[in-house]
């Protein structure tokens, strides 16, 4: 990359961080899904629903992609949105990860053509724990798949990356809450 292109990346990192954390970081008393309490709360749905911002999110998410890449899997429900934008910015197909199966229809955990062998991305939104991510790499290691990557938007930095590498998984995140400061009250 040339000095330029660093300069613009950075620009669209700073741009899409400020953009997102305006719209989705909350303060206040929040029971996050590990159970844990926190004085503050990423909401995914209030980043993820905005299109100027998904779309941003989108072309760092796809410029973070190993080269090897040939699906991509949201896992239920904050990953869907991700993994469909990243698809439409890449071309790549993607697949959905139930947390479960489902009880009637096909009955699977993963909706969408995985084939054995996929190199598979899962994008996620907001990491605490990494619980959900591993869930979602063991569902598609069963069905066949190759997990490359558990790429994040957001580590809340609360032990995510620890899990998910603790469970055999490479892990990026675009933005770690260490270096990346919420906006001011």
């Amino acid at each position: 990359m040339d000095r330029a292109s660093d300069a613009a990346l950075a620009d669209l990192r700073e741009r899409t961080w400020t953009r997102l954390s305006r719209a989705a970081f909350l303060r206040g008393a929040f029971v996050l899904s590990s159970g844990r309490t926190s004085e503050y709360y990423i909401d995914k749905y209030l980043f993820e629903t905005r299109p100027e911002v998904l779309r941003d999110v989108a072309r760092l998410l796809a410029r973070s992609l190993p080269q090897e890449t040939t699906r991509l899997a949201g896992p239920a429900l904050g990953g869907v949105p991700l993994a469909t934008a990243v698809a439409l910015e890449t071309g790549l197909p993607f697949v959905i990860v139930r947390p479960e199966a489902k009880d009637h229809g096909t009955g699977r955990i993963i909706e969408g053509s995985l084939s054995s062998g996929d190199r598979v991305v899962i994008l996620e939104d907001v990491v605490t724990t990494g619980g959900q991510a591993v869930r979602a790499a063991r569902a598609i290691e069963a069905a066949g798949g190759q997990v490359m990557l558990i790429l994040a938007v957001v580590d809340r930095h609360e032990g995510g990356r620890e899990g998910i590498e603790g469970a055999g998984y490479r892990f990026e995140a675009l933005f770690d809450l260490l270096e990346w400061s919420p906006p001011p009250t």
